[in-house]
């Protein structure tokens, strides 16, 4: 299967272009059959990135690795080299900080999304794209973002909801009728329930109880989860189907 870069963070206003190029300039460079596009990103300079950029990047990375509470304007300020004061021209507060980043999270996951949907082969292979980008995702992120959203900065935590009950469930949805149309889902199933019920299963790896039951990283609860939710869906052709794609993703695993 085709390996694809991800990213959680770029400009507002997403295109494929730019999702590229902030793929490669902020996360991991990872193989793409667009060599030439890639080589050529790598080797732009970053330094176009415009002061406000930078600090939301910054306090993106620290917010996935230590949360939102843990992380103080003084730690963004220390961790770009720049004063306090420098930050506060560009964010009223910490607030508008945190909230200006989900914006651009959000954005990227339906700019990622949006294109995986399109070259996804059918819907169980739009599945795995989605169980990658949410391996790239999750790998690191500190599982207490949420709960800090939610507590700590609501307004924030109000639009991630409204992605999450809006455009993820019609993500979900289409996903669930392209696979019953392919032939590739049971017929059978209601597939708002479904879909609502996919929606509602994507929180539970930020559960702290749960996180301290089973005690696994996000990324291998996720994994788990979206495993449990794909064989629930198909059909017999479809199993087969997605034995083939594990099979396809194992082997990828076993070269690196």
């Amino acid at each position: 299967m085709r390996s694809k870069a991800k990213s959680l963070f770029f400009p507002l206003k997403p295109t494929l272009k730019n999702c590229y190029e902030w793929q490669i300039r902020l996360m991991e460079t990872f193989v793409t059959k667009k060599v030439s596009i890639v080589l050529l990103l790598i080797m732009a300079p970053t330094t176009d990135l415009d002061t406000k950029e930078r600090i939301m990047k910054a306090a993106h990375d620290l917010v996935m690795q230590y949360s939102i509470r843990s992380v103080s304007m003084d730690d963004i300020a220390a961790n770009l080299g720049m004063s306090k004061k420098t930050i506060y021209q560009y964010f009223r507060d910490k607030d508008e900080l945190v909230e200006s980043v989900v914006d651009h999270v959000i954005n990227t996951n339906q700019c990622i999304c949006n294109n995986d949907r399109e070259q996804a082969e059918n819907a169980v292979h739009e599945i795995f794209l989605v169980m990658e980008m949410m391996s790239k995702m999750f790998k690191g992120m500190n599982p207490s973002i949420l709960f800090d959203m939610q507590k700590y900065h609501p307004v924030a935590f109000r639009k991630f909801q409204k992605h999450r009950n809006d455009y993820l469930y019609n993500v979900c949805l289409e996903n669930l009728e392209r696979g019953i149309k392919e032939e590739l889902y049971r017929p059978e199933m209601n597939v708002e329930i479904i879909a609502r019920y996919r929606v509602e299963t994507m929180l539970i790896a930020f559960n702290p109880e749960f996180q301290r039951s089973v005690k696994k990283s996000l990324m291998e609860i996720e994994q788990e989860i979206i495993t449990l939710y794909l064989f629930g869906l198909v059909s017999l052709k479809g199993y087969k189907l997605v034995l083939k794609y594990m099979e396809q993703k194992e082997k990828v695993f076993a070269k690196k």
